[in-house]
């Protein structure tokens, strides 16, 4: 799997998680439950992997919806 976002904002997360689910590309949220251990303070970034397979259509849609990336 490779990383494909990283961020502390849980509405981007959710809207690209939502954009990919969409493209049938298949995501997985790292980081989840690390809130609970930061005290939801959003210190701590969530990141989105996907296979290897789906990054460069994944990154084509982000792009699109002008969600930035790193790198």
């Amino acid at each position: 799997m490779k990383e494909l976002l990283r961020s502390n904002d849980p509405t981007v997360i959710a809207f690209a998680k939502a954009l990919l689910q969409g493209e049938d590309i298949g995501v997985f949220e790292l980081d989840v439950h690390m809130s609970a251990l930061e005290g939801s303070i959003g210190i701590m970034p969530r990141r989105l992997m996907v296979v290897d397979r789906d990054l460069f259509m994944a990154r084509a849609v982000l792009r699109d919806n002008d969600i930035e990336l790193e790198g």
